[in-house]
């Protein structure tokens, strides 16, 4: 896929009005391994990431937990991330993503389309022409 190498941006999202505004570079991510759909890499943190960086720390302490009070949590967090940050590929930024970052080191999965839209697809895909409910052959 030869991601390995590129540098893509973490910035902050348009009209948040907190320190990460519009466009506030986070911070960028070096790829150096591409694991489909994950790609991960070495990242630096640029100056407006201490206004995020508590957020990414309570994403990663919630993503491993169990039970239904804790993955509501996750989500929360996550949806928050997604209002206040933006993912910037070299192509240009992207419809969805789900990112990490804990220390130098940051790994994410990414989509040209959000990732509901993407599942429908795949659904439909799935689909057999022909495949309908009380047909006979």
């Amino acid at each position: 896929m030869g991601f390995e190498g590129e540098t893509w941006h973490v910035r902050g999202a348009p009209d948040t009005g907190g320190e990460e505004g519009t466009g506030a570079e986070i911070g960028e991510i070096l790829i150096e391994d591409a694991d489909f759909p994950w790609l991960s890499g070495r990242f630096r943190a640029g100056p407006a990431y201490g206004a995020v960086r508590d957020l990414f720390a309570r994403e990663l302490a919630l993503v491993g937990r169990d039970g239904a009070e804790s993955r509501a949590e996750w989500e929360a967090v996550r949806a928050e991330i997604e209002r206040r940050v933006r993912l910037v590929s070299p192509d240009g930024p992207v419809a969805e993503f789900l990112l990490h970052i804990e220390g130098d080191r940051a790994w994410f999965r990414w989509s040209d389309e959000p990732f509901e839209q993407e599942q429908e697809q795949e659904q439909e895909q799935e689909q057999e022409p022909g495949e309908a409910e009380g047909t006979d052959g």
